[in-house]
């Protein structure tokens, strides 16, 4: 039974902010549900920030006035389990460990990019991508430039612009990768340099 009691004022807690959420989702303001409702401004506001207990009586309508059902109002929607469980696949000598796994849009990766001896070959194809060196020293061959990049470093480029990236010396580089249709792009905000 304490369980049951536990769960009750779990639920109850988080009706506040619930109520605050699914309000703004709607865009809906506080004096455009007091009109819909009959329930004053103060009123809503206080169920909003937990200093005033629902009851039935101040619920029914809200939820009418979101166009929910009255259990869809009170309990939160089930979370499923956010773990990504995918598995790695190996190219030549690069190991890409999926982090999404939505089909289109923006894509993340984890790369394991191990030292070869072959020459850069510099490939183009549609998208943009973003790098991040977690670990290792990268090369990156983009255009004109060929850089060098440290743990910690980002790039972001088109991927219709000639490129190449590898492991430098006889360590692998680890790497996060964000790659998304053509014109999307990524932004990283970072602190500037004094």
């Amino acid at each position: 039974m304490k369980e049951a009691v536990a769960s009750l004022d779990e639920v109850i807690a988080g009706l506040g902010p619930r109520l605050k959420r699914i309000r703004m989702e709607k865009n809906t303001t506080l004096a455009s549900l007091s009109e819909t409702t009959g329930i004053s401004i103060s009123t809503l506001s206080r169920l909003e920030s937990g200093d005033r207990k629902p009851s039935l009586e101040l619920l029914w309508p809200i939820a009418r006035a979101h166009q929910m059902a009255l259990d869809d109002l009170v309990t939160a929607p089930p979370v499923a389990d956010p773990r990504v469980r995918t598995t790695a696949t190996v190219r030549e000598h690069v190991t890409i460990l999926p982090l999404t796994l939505r089909p289109g849009g923006l894509q993340a990766y984890k790369l394991l990019v191990r030292p070869e001896d072959s020459e850069p070959r510099p490939r183009t194809h549609e998208g943009y991508e973003w790098l991040y060196v977690l670990d290792g020293t990268l090369r990156l061959i983009l255009g004109e430039h060929d850089l060098t990049m440290k743990p910690g470093e980002a790039a972001e480029f088109d991927t219709r612009v000639p490129h190449w990236f590898g492991a430098v010396g006889n360590r692998p580089v680890e790497l996060l990768s964000l790659f998304g249709p053509q014109g999307e792009r990524m932004h990283v905000r970072a602190k500037p340099t004094v």
